[in-house]
């Protein structure tokens, strides 16, 4: 067998494109809308039903997996979708259970609770044409077996419950008796016996009562998820060879740019001056989004060592300090030379905010009202749901204070400050000490991604619109990069410095080594009139405009008909042994063509009324000219013009109501689909926008990077080689070598390209701008956009967005070459103006090293 993990076979498998990455509409669209599944999460859906369906090398049963996945990636919503996936297969008991009471009365309110912003599920729950609910069970005895049966617990009280009698508690017979998906969160707290050779004779174990529950029933499934996961340890390595799915953590999460960046601010200052710089910067933030219109409430978190009763102290310090909060105070940290401490005056001075309106600000935001203490298990219980809501509109909590309770199981995304309330190091020389590892975790936790959309035109226009993800990587002083960053507050010594930096990178939260690099526009071509006068046109995204759909035909359904067989309960029969001679009994079916306009209208009423799809409110968002349910049902342009066939014994069909009912949910379940694969939320508009060319590209940027990064890597020889070429705009490029090999191309065109046109200009695409795929509103950033002018005859400038791509990663985008070769056939007749200047846009294929050639005599083509 091989000596690899599943997850790394499974990697594999999806490089070569092998894992199908689709997830069924009995997922989608029953979970809530609000939460958009990112790729990673499209990715473990892909290779769990890979593995729940298909056989593969050390697979037994009952199935038993694990999912690696990082803090903050979104694990419970993995196991919302996989409960509705398997609920479709025919599970309706699940067991979700923890190590904490913390996570389980989060999860509750998660999985139970619509009134929750952090709700997993739709409104309404649909399977298999029923409505199903989310039902919380003490045990699977007398449970309704439409509903989704979720029995919460902690390990602690599963174990206890399973061997001591007790009322109503879970037994060993419900799992033998009912298939049962066990659920197990924070996972690497349960293997007790696997880590320690010791532990092997307790068999009343934790890990071993899950163990003999889950072995119960084959048809039983474990599926364990866990950030922390022990890849070290030989017995644990060999238990989960064939069990860990994905292996997605904390320094992939966030090189896919789905974290803050971690910033540590270290200072000379005294504590009490330390706290009121982090409320400042704190302050800072929560002033910098409302300038740019994104409701924000940043929360600071104030970290005590190890007693409750440090803590309580803090408390009490801070609100004395808040009290007595004078300007001059205020006064005193402008002093400070950490940069980011500079920008914010800098930012309160120009937005005209005194010292004396900081005073005020901080004062009432900071109000005791406004400030909670999360320390003993009592405080802990209370505040469960207040400390799990923080970006709830509705809670107005700004600071909390805490020494260990929240380091685990708190799912908060605007933390944006940890201030370190202490100055003791616990550290020994060999290795990291348990607290500096501990804080490395909290801020971890602290580090989730608060998604925000950009508003306003002139940063909407040069960012990407994911809301999940840092857009300013390469904007780095841009104002809103403040709100992708986690400022841990320390004192200033060099010691702990590089010890939690080191905690961090070990982690993945921070680059072992950071180098910053500067893109510059060269200043001659500042100076050119197409700096000062030029125009780049851009689209932009708005929601889709279904106007213009007149019938199901117009959102790809087919005017095929359904097929549907009757269910008669007769069958055949085979002789299997009879003077070798096989005898067979075959049954009579005939087929029937049924118009849906020839069935009776309160069936068809009745199968609309049981597919949520299909309420009046949901069709009029994709089919505005529909006047009714009437005209749904009879108009030749939607069900009207549809036939069922039945297959079967349709000699009854007429007094068998309940097969047109059952062939009438079918024909609905499959026209929803056609839609659904039609159908999306935005599209990129065809009208194309003029822009400056000195308003888009306008500043020097900052880029930051992993030293290892090969874009970080200076290149003298390009450097040198660009320098002296009037056409290329930027002083270098910190690219690819396919983006390198690219500008040299071009270069070997130049003298051949200079006969026909006159400034030719090539820019460079870093987080400038970006365009909207036409068909469904995906944000582009081209790489690069190359400007020409023809010196004859009609005076046209050709705008072309250009795309370098290793030919093996272009598999992974093809929506992007589709949406450049829209742009050229958009344009191909068709032309802008401004003040008597004529303008195309021109889409051209990828460039690759590889296939260079081909594109250089597209390139030929699309110009000529």
């Amino acid at each position: 067998m091989s000596n690899q993990f599943l997850y790394e076979r499974l990697d594999a498998a999806a490089s070569m494109g092998f894992l199908k990455k689709e997830v069924p509409d009995s997922v989608t669209q029953n979970l809530n809308p609000r939460y958009e599944l990112r790729p990673y999460q499209v990715e473990a859906f892909a290779r769990f039903f890979h593995c729940y369906k298909n056989d593969f090398p050390g697979k037994a049963y009952p199935l038993h997996l694990l999912f690696n996945m990082a803090t903050g990636s979104g694990k419970t919503l993995i196991m919302a979708g996989l409960i509705l996936y398997l609920c479709e297969r025919g599970y309706r008991n699940f067991l979700f259970f923890v190590n904490s009471t913390n996570i389980i009365e989060k999860t509750k309110d998660n999985f139970l609770n619509p009134a929750s912003i952090k709700y997993l599920f739709n409104q309404d729950i649909n399977s298999g044409n029923r409505r199903a609910r989310v039902t919380p069970v003490e045990n699977f005895e007398a449970v309704n077996s439409n509903d989704i049966n979720i029995c919460f617990t902690t390990i602690q009280k599963l174990h206890s419950d399973l061997t001591t009698e007790k009322e109503n508690a879970l037994t060993f017979e419900d799992f033998r008796k009912h298939k049962v998906v066990l659920i197990a969160d924070e996972a690497h707290h349960m293997n007790v016996q696997t880590k320690s050779q010791a532990e092997l004779e307790m068999v009343e174990s934790w890990e071993n009562t899950v163990q003999k529950i889950f072995e119960q029933n084959e048809d039983n499934l474990l599926l364990e998820f866990t950030a922390t996961h022990d890849y070290a340890t030989p017995a644990m390595v060999e238990k989960y060879r064939n069990k860990i799915i994905i292996r997605y953590d904390l320094l992939q999460f966030r090189n896919d740019r789905f974290s803050k960046d971690v910033v540590i601010v270290q200072s000379d200052f005294d504590q009490p001056e330390r706290i009121l710089q982090a409320l400042i910067l704190n302050q800072y933030k929560q002033e910098v989004a409302a300038k740019y219109r994104i409701n924000l409430k940043p929360v600071i978190l104030f970290k005590a060592q190890r007693t409750i009763a440090q803590s309580q102290e803090n408390k009490a310090e801070f609100h004395k300090h808040i009290d007595g909060l004078t300007a001059k105070q205020i006064a005193s940290i402008r002093k400070s030379d950490i940069p980011i401490v500079q920008r914010a005056f800098r930012f309160f001075d120009e937005s005209h905010i005194s010292d004396e309106q900081l005073v005020e600000r901080l004062k009432r935001d900071f109000h005791s009202d406004f400030c909670l203490s999360v320390n003993d298990e009592p405080e802990k219980e209370k505040y469960q749901i207040l400390v799990n809501t923080l970006e709830d509109k509705n809670n107005r909590i700004r600071a909390i204070f805490a020494v260990q309770k929240l380091n685990e199981g708190w799912d908060v995304l605007n933390l944006f400050d940890i201030v370190r309330c202490y100055e003791a190091r616990d550290t020994g020389r060999a290795k990291i000490g348990t607290t500096t590892l501990s804080e490395a975790q909290l801020i971890g936790r602290g580090a989730r991604y608060f998604p925000f959309s950009l508003q306003t035109p002139e940063v909407s226009k040069t960012s990407e619109v994911s809301r999940d993800r840092r857009k300013f990587d390469s904007g780095l002083e841009h104002e809103l990069r403040v709100l992708e960053e986690l400022h841990y507050h320390s004192i200033n010594d060099s010691r702990y410095i590089v010890e939690i930096r080191q905690a961090l990178i070990e982690q993945g939260m921070m680059d072992e080594q950071e180098v910053t690099r500067e893109l510059k526009l060269k200043e001659p071509f500042k100076k050119t009139d197409f700096y000062k006068y030029g125009v780049v046109w851009l689209n932009d995204r708005r929601p889709k405009d279904y106007q213009r759909v007149q019938s199901f035909a117009d959102l790809g359904v087919k005017k095929r008909n359904f097929t549907h067989i009757i269910a008669t309960g007769h069958g055949g029969a085979t002789v299997a042994l009879d003077n070798g001679k096989k005898g067979v009994v075959v049954k009579d079916e005939t087929r029937q063509d049924v118009k849906v306009g020839d069935i009776e209208h309160n069936i068809v009423q009745s199968a609309i009324a049981r597919n949520p799809f299909f309420t009046f409110a949901s069709l009029k968002r994709y089919f505005p000219h529909l006047a009714s349910i009437r005209d749904l049902i009879v108009s030749d342009d939607y069900l009207g013009g549809l036939e069922i066939t039945f297959q079967g014994n349709v000699y009854v069909l007429d007094e068998n109501r309940l097969e047109k009912l059952a062939a009438m949910l079918g024909l609905l379940g499959q026209i929803e689909a056609e839609i659904r694969a039609n159908v999306t939320d935005y599209e990129g508009t065809r009208d194309f926008r003029r822009n400056w060319v000195r308003d888009i590209f306008n500043k020097d940027k900052v880029l930051k990077f992993d030293a290892k990064n090969p874009r970080a890597a200076e290149d003298p020889q390009f450097e040198h080689d660009v320098s002296t070429k009037d056409w290329f705009a930027f002083n270098k490029i910190y690219g690819t070598s396919e983006e390198k090999a690219f500008v040299y191309m071009l270069d070997r065109q130049m003298e051949t390209l200079k006969t026909k046109y006159e400034s030719i200009y090539l820019l460079r695409n870093e987080g400038h701008f970006v365009i909207y795929s036409f068909s469904d509103g995906q944000a582009f950033q081209p790489d690069f956009v190359l400007f020409l002018r023809e010196k004859t005859g009609e005076v046209i400038t050709y705008q072309l967005f250009i795309e370098p791509k290793a030919k093996i990663l272009q598999k992974a985008e093809p929506w992007k070459l589709q949406f450049l070769n829209k742009i050229k056939a958009e344009f191909e007749n068709r032309t802008l103006t401004l003040e008597g200047k004529t303008y195309r846009l021109i889409g051209v294929p990828f460039y690759s090293i590889e296939d260079e050639n081909a594109f250089r005599e597209s390139l030929d083509s699309v110009l000529n």
